[in-house]
């Protein structure tokens, strides 16, 4: 079986995780990697070697022997540079947030149509072997009927601070860099929410330097996330039915985190077997999975999941007054 070869746009801190993540997904290979500078796209190739080294993203894009490309550009670079790879006929894993808007994903996912393309959002969690134990779990039942999720997501940035974290140009503030963890969770377990009440605290920029949401349910269930870059927070999240509660530990959204399972008093660490690595091999694997199957869509995190993602963080961004630049486009 042939090797499904990839190509890395943009050479950050995401971008080299996943590729060293790459490494452990069978028959797939580290081709090219696309930088904005011939000086950045060689201190990442340093670390991984790649065959080709291309100091622009328009490079990557026209080499033929790239089969489907990861984004691991700012967040204000996604819509761009997706559109450009599939410009390009190369299929596409875009990192989260997928997009700016609700507005620019539609965009993205008709031209993968148009052209029969592969895309798919990278939201590494939905591949973790947690959340499909914690998917299975509230499926038998465990917790019976879901009545309330509790996320907490925050943490103080250091010195020094990241450019994206709080410039509005590059899609900054807690929603969409971290909260949408919280989002996206409470959304898997409870659905798209019935209303929306959502606050944030602004930072001199103007983004949200934290966010309280609540989404609330025709079925009496309610979810409370809050995000933060104020305070370190417990990184976790509570899921509470009648039955029972399941809490994910520190870091709920990365496969280091630990299952908790509480039935009255008692409580249980449920075993989820693990893997060495950052955890993006997941979801790399279904991608590579995807494309052997020729398919253009991903059966896991569907066109329909990303938009309606999108759609609600828009909702939350328009309730909490939480603008940027690309709203206006």
């Amino acid at each position: 079986m042939k090797n499904i070869r990839w190509g890395i746009l943009g050479a950050g801190h995401i971008a080299r995780k996943f590729v060293s993540d790459l490494k452990l997904v069978e028959n797939a290979e580290l081709i090219a990697i696309g930088a904005r500078t011939r000086q950045s796209a060689e201190e990442f190739n340093k670390e991984f070697r790649a065959k080709y080294v291309h100091d622009s993203y328009e490079a990557l894009v026209q080499n033929p022997e790239v089969d489907v490309i990861y984004i691991a550009t700012p967040h204000n670079k996604h819509h761009e540079c997706t559109l450009l790879c599939l410009q390009h006929n190369k299929a596409v894993l875009c990192e989260k947030p997928f997009a700016m808007n609700a507005r620019q994903a539609a965009a993205m996912i008709n031209m993968a149509k148009e052209k029969n393309l592969f895309l798919m959002e990278g939201l590494w969690t939905k591949f973790h072997p947690h959340f499909i134990k914690m998917q299975e779990m509230i499926k038998d039942g465990m917790l019976g009927e879901i009545k309330s999720v509790l996320i907490n997501f925050g943490f103080k940035p250091v010195d020094p601070i990241p450019p994206r974290l709080f410039d509005p140009e590059l899609g900054g503030g807690t929603v969409m860099d971290i909260g949408i963890y919280n989002v996206f969770m409470a959304m898997s377990v409870l659905g798209k929410p019935d209303h929306i009440d959502a606050v944030m605290t602004p930072a001199s920029s103007g983004v949200d330097e934290q966010c309280a949401i609540l989404f609330r349910y025709k079925s009496g269930a309610m979810a409370q996330l809050f995000s933060s870059f104020s305070t370190n927070l417990d990184i976790a999240a509570d899921i509470s039915g009648t039955e029972g509660r399941i809490r994910l530990t520190n870091r709920f959204f990365e496969p280091s985190t630990t299952i908790q399972y509480y039935k009255e008093r008692n409580m249980e660490v449920v075993a989820v077997e693990k893997e060495p690595g950052f955890g993006f091999q997941y979801e790399a694997r279904h991608v590579n999975d995807c494309l052997r199957k020729g398919l253009t869509e991903s059966p896991v995190m569907s066109f329909t999941d990303t938009l309606l993602l999108m759609e609600t963080l828009d909702k939350i961004r328009g309730i909490a007054g939480i603008r940027y630049p690309s709203d206006k486009e």
